[in-house]
């Protein structure tokens, strides 16, 4: 019943067959997507995301260049192959503080017909901590899981845009974070894409990391655009999730970060409160009894009313 409410939120289906969320956000949007989506009936389910996250976290410690990660590849592109799209792996290698270490990023795309481009990323590799088991349920196997059925949604959507959905790895730092030591997938993609173009066309990047905790608040990064921002505060107030998007924080520096120094318009939808003093960030208590369905169900259905809407925009 709960999920139900949330779709007639987000796409009035009770009584507007072709309505949207501009009924709900009041936003100007595509007819297209509305007519997908009220048709389809196609949202996020956050159940779905977090049985996906659990698959993950049974993996177990999932560092860069594990057989661990290696495994967990494998399975995030054989839930990936069956929505279309243009599917590809990105390898490279990280040069480390203990050497080169192969890694790769998977990228979905979805080709739309602006020559424009929207991105939704996450990390699915976990920290490498010593003598601690590290499930890394919140980090990184929330995102993990919120992207796959990201995946799922967007692949059933009408849009314009060209839509990425990207799984980094090499986001966690192998010794102490510096900027050469940490988000080695993005900073790669980064390079990439400058050099092919792809960079020049991205309207907008989100990404999510640590979004699973039962007790959510997500932070406003200064690193992140803040139109951006302001867009993420309007969707989820408008859906009636206000209270879990602070209006305040600080700097954040995690995959967007290159993104934004290479001039992209980027937002980090990130909850850096997890556990009492953020006591249960990078330890053996990051556990999946942690996380809740209902907390990426409420980062799901902001992110895609955000997709909507900037859709929606000329």
């Amino acid at each position: 019943m709960q999920l139900f409410n949330r779709v007639k939120r987000l796409f009035s289906l009770e009584h507007h067959r072709v309505s949207t969320v501009s009924l709900v956000l009041g936003f100007a949007l595509s007819g297209a997507l509305a007519n997908a989506a009220s048709v389809t009936g196609n949202i996020f389910d956050g159940s779905a995301a977090l049985a996906y996250t659990r698959k993950a976290v049974a993996f177990g410690e999932r560092p860069s260049g594990s057989e661990a990660i290696g495994k967990m590849r494998g399975w995030i592109l054989s839930e990936l192959k069956p929505l279309g799209g243009q599917l590809s792996e990105d390898h490279f290698t990280g040069q480390t503080p203990v050497g080169p270490v192969t890694m790769a990023n998977i990228i979905l795309k979805f080709p739309g017909t602006s020559g424009k481009a929207l991105v939704v990323s996450g990390h699915y590799d976990t920290k490498k901590i010593p003598m601690v088991k590290f499930s890394g349920a919140n980090d990184a196997g929330s995102s993990t899981g919120f992207l796959i059925e990201f995946a799922r949604v967007v692949s059933k959507m009408k849009h314009r845009d060209d839509i990425y959905v990207v799984f980094f790895d090499g986001e966690e730092a192998v010794g102490n974070w510096s900027d050469t030591d940490s988000r080695y997938g993005s900073r790669h993609l980064v390079e990439k894409w400058s050099a092919d173009g792809t960079l020049g066309r991205i309207r907008a990047l989100i990404n999510v990391d640590m979004i699973g905790d039962k007790d959510l608040d997500i932070i406003a990064d200064a690193n992140s655009s803040q139109w951006l921002n302001q867009t993420m505060w309007r969707v989820a107030d408008s859906l009636g999730d206000g209270k879990y998007f602070l209006r305040r924080g600080g700097g954040i520096d995690d995959d967007h970060k290159p993104f934004a120094d290479a001039g992209v318009n980027v937002l980090d939808i990130i909850d850096l409160d997890y556990g009492p003093n953020n006591s249960y960030w990078h330890t053996g208590q990051d556990t999946m009894d942690k996380l809740s369905a209902h907390s990426l169900q409420v980062v799901g259905d902001v992110v895609l009313g955000m997709l909507i809407d900037l859709e929606s925009q000329a």
